[in-house]
């Protein structure tokens, strides 16, 4: 039957067509995870929720979202997922990108704001991040900065960043390339009570990237392109250290109603760039 024959090639085609594409895993404990899925999907990528550490397998990539670092980790090690999560990128094979609450999750060391007694993270990128830097939750904003993403035009000079509750970067170590910052304006400054010119507020080191704002709130499709490009032909995980029924059973995790993609965010004012 020839209507069999085309509905095989067919589906067998859009097999290969979903093999071809680059997995990336987002982390779903919290945050701003459903929109990050969004724009991996708009990238040609298919985006995994994570919620286990078997919906890791297969991925070339995982992003930490915006959210509550502390929470996040909480929730990570109570669901026995945090081992996993070192595990992906500790091997070095992977590409890890962690926006805000997912930058502290990356930092090396935090300078301030860091919980009493502690703050189990990842770690991997050689900064000093200040937890809270711009404030509270109110002190929230919105603006355009210089950046300097690789792979883009000389002319692509400027991103649009939302900054919630965000951390900053204080110190940046050897081998850590500095792709954006934010400049302090003298009320800034005076509303903040600090005397510096501006902070760091994307980094990259390696195969592991960090931002200080949310890439994922706006239109622009270039920060995840980069993470793309990155993970591309990066070894798909195989954890050796979890087995099969060690960690909860991935459907028990999965939403009962499956979202549509957010609608895309556009951009309708923009602000000068802070210098």
């Amino acid at each position: 039957d020839v209507t069999k024959r085309k509905r095989k090639v067919q589906m067998t085609m859009a097999i290969e067509q979903q093999e071809d594409k680059i997995k990336i895993g987002v982390l779903a404990l919290q945050g701003s995870f459903r929109e990050h899925c969004s724009m991996i999907r708009r990238c040609g990528g298919e985006a995994v929720e994570i919620r286990s550490a078997s919906q890791l397998e297969g991925c070339q990539g995982m992003i930490i979202p915006g959210g509550e670092s502390t929470t996040m980790a909480n929730i990570a090690r109570r669901w026995n997922l945090f081992d996993a999560l070192r595990e992906f990128e500790d091997e070095g094979e992977r590409c890890v990108w962690g926006t805000c609450a997912g930058l502290i999750f990356l930092a090396d060391r935090i300078e301030q704001g860091a919980k009493q007694g502690g703050q189990e993270l990842l770690g991997g990128i050689n900064v000093d991040v200040s937890r809270n830097f711009f404030g509270s939750q109110i002190d929230s904003f919105e603006t355009t900065i210089p950046c300097d993403i690789p792979g883009c035009s000389e002319n692509d000079v400027k991103c649009r960043a939302i900054f919630i509750r965000a951390p900053a970067i204080k110190k940046v170590g050897e081998n850590v390339e500095v792709l954006a910052k934010y400049y302090l304006s003298e009320e800034k400054k005076k509303e903040m009570g600090v005397d510096i010119e501006s902070v760091v507020v994307a980094v990259k080191q390696k195969n592991l990237l960090a931002t200080s704002f949310h890439p994922e709130l706006t239109s622009d499709l270039r920060w995840h392109e980069l993470f793309m490009r990155m993970s591309k032909g990066c070894k798909p995980f195989q954890s050796k250290l979890a087995k099969v029924g060690e960690d909860r059973k991935p459907e028990e995790f999965q939403p009962l109603y499956t979202h549509p993609d957010l609608p895309v965010f556009k951009d309708q004012v923009i602000a000068d760039v802070m210098k």
